[in-house]
Parts: structure tokens; sequence; C-alpha cells
């Protein structure tokens, strides 16, 4: 049975840090193989797995199919698009990768979203994990091109301003008719002084803090050099908090 874990939050607070370092931590439980899936139209998860990207994302492939001059003679939209899908599958040895790609253009997409969503039902099942880097307003799964998720992080920093979207994110979830079987705030770049601080408005959020993840100089470094932060070291104090937390979550 294939594990689904969504990640969101509001741009900067370091979710796509969190994602690598999540599946690192699969990784290195043995818990493979995983597909990783970049749903966050500002795409970056691939540099932070350290995966070149050079196929079309979903979305522009997608978009694409909607010319019917597009599609080779005979064949139909739907094994055009499947075709084209697998096209936009990055593989990686332990994970592979797809990029979904910015917002949807003018015009009806319901039907390229059908294939897409069998699609992904179908692509599952090769799996034990899959992990979704979101955005905050959470499309592809308002979209229902994902099914009910299994765990979702909602990644704040210590700023108000932060842990306030983080609770908006959960009430947009509770909006959308996909089920969340767990979710949690995990509270990123941040200490447990911060974490007290900011109590009352954890509080209102609705969410059950998971963690404090610290901030981290190993994290800024390969940020700097373009290193992936999937090939952070054992003794990174984010790796080492991060894997506390979800030993202790069971992920």
């Amino acid at each position: 049975m294939t594990i689904q874990i969504a990640v969101a939050g509001k741009g900067g607070t370091g979710k796509t840090s969190f994602c690598a370092m999540l599946i690192r931590y699969l990784i290195k439980n043995g818990k493979t193989p995983i597909l990783a899936v970049d749903a966050d139209a500002n795409a970056n998860l691939n540099e932070a797995l350290g995966f070149p990207i050079e196929t079309e994302t979903v979305s522009e492939l997608i978009a694409a199919t909607k010319d019917p001059k597009g599609i080779p003679e005979g064949m139909t939209q739907d094994v055009y698009i499947e075709y084209k899908l697998n096209a936009a599958l990055a593989e990686g040895k332990n994970v592979d990768l797809l990029v979904m790609g910015g917002p949807e253009g003018p015009g009806c997409f319901c039907f390229p979203n059908n294939i897409l969503r069998k699609y992904l039902d179908h692509l599952e099942k090769g799996y034990k994990y899959i992990v979704m880097d979101n955005e905050a307003g959470l499309e592809h799964i308002s979209r229902r091109t994902t099914k009910d998720i299994d765990m979702m992080f909602v990644v704040s920093d210590s700023s108000v301003r932060s842990v306030r979207s983080a609770g908006r994110i959960n009430q947009l979830i509770k909006q959308l008719n996909t089920r969340v079987k767990q979710i949690y705030l995990i509270l990123n770049k941040s200490t447990p002084e911060d974490a007290e601080l900011l109590k009352d408005e954890i509080e209102k959020t609705g969410l059950n803090l998971a963690g404090v993840v610290p901030g981290d100089p190993q994290i800024t470094e390969y940020d700097i050099k373009g290193k992936p932060l999937f090939e952070l070291p054992e003794d990174s104090p984010a790796v080492m908090e991060l894997s506390r937390i979800l030993d202790k979550l069971k992920v």
C-alpha cells in the first residue's frame, strides 16, 4: 500500500528543504522506492534532490494537448497525454520525480486532469511512498489530482505571519474533498523558545505541533554553493532533529 505524504507552507518557510530531508530520511530507512511530486508553481525540488530536469512539466504538456494540431495523427488525446506523462517522469536510483509546473491557462482542463488522475493512480502502485511538495494554495490537491493523504506537514517559520498562514492552510484543507488522515505543524528554522513565544498563535491554527527544526548553517552553505540538500551530512542539526521527529511520528 502506497503512503501519501503532502507538504505545504508559505513561501520562504523552507518546505522544499523539509521535503528533501524527508525523502533523505525515507531512503536512509529503506522506505523505497519513492515518487517525489513537485506541485509548487515555483518548482525547485529537483535542485534540492540533485535532479537535472530536461523534460516538460505536467502543466506544460497538458496545455500543449489542448491544441488538436499538437497531437500526432493516429493518436487519441488520452493516449498522447499518457505517453507524454511517462516522458515527464525523471527517474533516479531510489526516487523518481514528477514536476507539475505552473497554473493552468484559460479553457477547460477537466478531461486532461481526469487523465492525470488516472495516470497518478496507476503510477503510485509502483511506489512505497509519494511525497508531494505543494504551494500554499494547494492547487493540485484542490483539483483532486491526488488521492486522499495519509500524512500532511504544514511548514512554518517563527514569524506570526507564517504561523497564521499555516492556520489558513489547515482551514483550506477542511474545505476540500481530499481527506487528510493526519496533519501536523512543523516550526522550521526555529528554536523551542520561539515555539513557546508563539504558543497562543500555534494553538489558534488548530494544528498539532510535531516539532521544531533548528536553523542550520549547513543548509545555508549548501544553498549558496548550489549543492543538493539531499546530500546533507548525518551531523547536520536539521537532519538530526527532523529524523527524531519522524521517528516519533512513525513515518
